[in-house]
């Protein structure tokens, strides 16, 4: 076989392969054309915490952590801040708007080791599962130092408590 030949055919494969990806992106984004855009943190709103830098990872469909949410950039993983306020868990994400997990919407909070392309130690991301609108979702962040994890889970919890 020519060179020329073998490098079209790569090329061609290459191509197919891209075509396919992003086939696959849209039809996951109309299949979830009900899922409603995050609310975002309303001015005034208190921090009760330190921010926590790290990564957010994604949000999935809650119990399927292999099911990215894909519609309004939920599924794009991005550098940011956590930072649990008074109404919620705000994310700060980097390249994104930010948007506010609302208390009332909070079911519960623990750590995992994976979530859709980010698998790490035992117990190093925080999974907050949540409701949007009519959706359960899994939304993990993963905090640049581990330290930070579990008083991070500490205080999302309170916060789950106190709203009960």
């Amino acid at each position: 076989m020519d060179r020329p030949v073998a490098v079209i055919i790569v090329v061609a494969v290459l191509i197919l392969i891209l075509l396919a990806l992003t086939w696959g992106w849209s039809r996951r984004k109309q299949s979830q054309a009900d899922v409603p855009q995050p609310t975002r943190p309303p001015l005034g709103i208190t921090a009760v915490a330190e921010p926590v830098e790290g990564s957010y990872v994604s949000t999935t469909l809650a119990g399927h952590p292999l099911d990215r949410v894909a519609v309004h950039g939920l599924g794009i993983r991005t550098s940011g801040e956590l930072v649990v306020t008074d109404g919620g868990v705000v994310l700060d994400l980097a390249g994104r708007e930010d948007f506010l997990i609302p208390r009332r919407d909070i079911v519960s909070v623990d750590t995992t080791a994976g979530m859709i392309g980010k698998f790490v130690e035992r117990g190093g991301i925080v999974r907050i599962t949540w409701r949007l609108g009519r959706t359960l979702v899994d939304t993990g962040f993963r905090a640049r130092y581990s330290a930070h994890t579990t008083p991070t889970v500490d205080r999302i919890r309170e916060m789950i408590e106190e709203a009960q």
